[in-house]
């Protein structure tokens, strides 16, 4: 494998899950420090309820003010018709759409079943055909859910392959709670590859037990050639008690680095952009 493309969660996924709420001005500046550091996807934000995540809740402004490249994509959460109407109004041009492999996580999530929830998706998707906006798809809890355990492979690649045939032109595969291991990743990884070919799917590692690195080699080796991670290994799951934060994009550089892979991401940019984000958020 000679390239990896690093879609960066930190300015969504990571910042919804830090207790300090930050600026427009100053989430703006993350993704703009990123993009300059030539991640080529930047999570951007989410249009999600402020009163479940209200790190979120300025992101029509946080949108408004990035320094949009037109070579880098700035993907938007959005939950249901209302986000999406919203992120049509913000001129958004890509979306993520998120379900849950485990019921009961579903339930605490979003409020509804597995089920309901890609219904829920049902209108949004035919917006985004109809404004020629691209949609890619996560599931969570591929590998573990902090209220059912062990998750079964055949429900990952179940809900996977609804979204896929939905529209969604690629599946992230998230392993919420950071409880997967090598063997793991690779079963869950090939019950997916039966409905979807992995040039369509990315893997979303948690690091809660010091896992995501290896679990992403192994995700390497079952083909998977889109990595999610956060600058600084911010963020987590806030239904997810005890998850720690996504595996840190500098460390997934490191290692690529070492595996002469290529990403085109300036890693150094990178490292001080993690520093200052985090002088943001854990000083007093």
């Amino acid at each position: 494998m000679d390239s990896i493309e690093i879609v960066e969660v930190g300015p969504r996924d990571g910042l919804q899950n830090e207790k300090r709420i930050l600026s427009a001005d100053i989430k703006a500046t993350l993704i703009n420090r990123l993009a300059d550091a030539n991640l080529p996807v930047i999570e951007a934000g989410a249009f999600v309820s402020p009163k479940w995540v209200p790190q979120m809740a300025d992101t029509d402004k946080v949108f408004s003010l990035i320094d949009k490249k037109p070579d880098i994509s700035y993907p938007v959460l959005v939950p249901n018709q209302k986000g999406m109407e919203l992120a049509i109004e913000s001129g958004v041009r890509e979306i993520a759409v998120f379900a849950a492999a485990s019921e009961a996580f579903s339930q605490k999530n979003i409020n509804c079943s597995i089920r309901e929830s890609l219904e829920r998706f049902e209108p949004v998707m035919e917006m985004a055909k109809n404004h020629k906006i691209k949609v890619r798809g996560y599931v969570s809890c591929v590998m573990g859910c902090p209220y059912e355990g062990e998750i079964a492979p055949e429900k990952v690649a179940d809900v996977a392959k609804n979204l896929f045939q939905m529209g969604c032109y690629e599946i992230s595969l998230g392993d919420t709670i950071g409880t997967g291991t090598i063997p793991q990743t690779r079963i869950m990884l090939n019950a997916v590859k039966k409905y979807i070919p992995a040039e369509s799917l990315a893997a979303h590692f948690h690091d809660t037990f010091g896992q995501a690195l290896v679990n992403i080699y192994a995700a390497l080796e079952e083909g998977i050639a889109t990595i999610d991670s956060s600058v600084g290994g911010l963020g987590g799951c806030p239904y997810a008690k005890g998850a720690s934060g996504n595996v840190a994009t500098e460390d997934v550089l490191y290692m690529l680095d070492g595996l002469g892979i290529h990403t085109g991401v300036d890693r150094d940019s990178l490292v001080k952009t993690a520093g200052w984000i985090n002088q943001y958020l854990h000083n007093s």
